[in-house]
C-alpha cells in the first residue's frame, strides 16, 4: 500500500485531485481511497488530503500519518505547514516550484527522501490562464507512481469529473496540463 499526503490551500483543487486519482486506481482494478481533511476553512486556508492505493484491499479508515509521498501543490506552504511531518529518509516529495530538486533539498535542508519538481504554476498559467495547480500535479504524482495507474486512465477520469462543467477548450487545457507535468517533473 502507498500512502499519499497532499497540502495545497482550499480552492486550488487537491481534494478533486485525491478523488480522480482514487477513481483511476479503481478503475483499474486496484483498491483506493481518498480522504480530505479540512473543517470550515475558507479559500486560500491551508488543508491536506489524502489517497491510499494497493493492490490488496486497504482496511484502514483514518488519515495518512506516515506517508510514502507528500504532494505540495502550493510553494508557499513549504514555510507555513510542516511538510516533512510523519515520514522518514525512505518518503518522497513531489514539489511545485520553479527550483530543481537539488536546490530544494538544499535550501530546506532535507535529507535522504526522494525529491521531485515541477512547475505546476507555470504550466497551468499556459495552459489553464489561471493558478490552478491541481491538475498538473497530479500529472507528476502519475509519473512517479509509475504502473500503479495509468495517465489516459486519469485522462479519462478528468474528462468525466469537468466534462460537464468546463468548456471543451478548458477541457483540453486541463487535459494538456496533465501530460505536461507528467513529461516535465524532474528528479534527483
Amino acid at each position: 500500500m502507498i500512502e499519499i499526503r497532499w497540502h495545497a490551500r482550499g480552492g486550488q483543487g487537491a481534494v478533486t485531485a485525491s478523488k480522480m486519482l482514487a477513481s483511476a486506481v479503481i478503475k483499474e482494478g486496484k483498491y483506493a481511497q481518498s480522504n480530505p481533511d479540512y473543517g470550515a476553512e475558507r479559500s486560500g486556508a491551508p488543508l491536506r488530503a489524502y489517497n491510499r492505493v494497493s493492490e490488496e484491499p486497504i482496511t484502514l479508515h483514518c488519515m495518512v500519518i506516515n506517508p510514502d509521498i507528500v504532494v505540495v501543490v502550493d510553494p508557499t506552504l513549504l514555510k507555513a505547514v510542516p511538510f516533512l511531518e510523519g515520514t522518514d529518509e525512505s518518503a518522497t516529495l513531489i514539489i511545485n516550484t520553479d527550483k530543481t530538486p537539488s536546490e530544494i533539498r538544499e535550501k530546506y535542508g532535507i535529507q535522504g527522501r526522494k525529491i521531485y519538481t515541477v512547475d505546476a504554476t507555470k504550466i497551468a498559467m499556459e495552459e489553464l490562464k489561471r493558478p490552478l495547480m491541481n491538475v498538473p500535479m497530479l500529472g507528476a504524482l502519475v509519473k512517479v507512481l509509475g504502473s500503479i495507474v495509468k495517465v489516459e486512465t486519469v485522462e479519462e477520469e478528468i474528462k468525466k469529473t469537468f466534462g460537464k462543467k468546463l468548456s471543451e477548450n478548458a477541457l483540453n487545457a486541463n487535459v494538456r496540463a496533465l501530460y505536461r507535468a507528467y513529461e516535465e517533473v524532474q528528479s534527483e
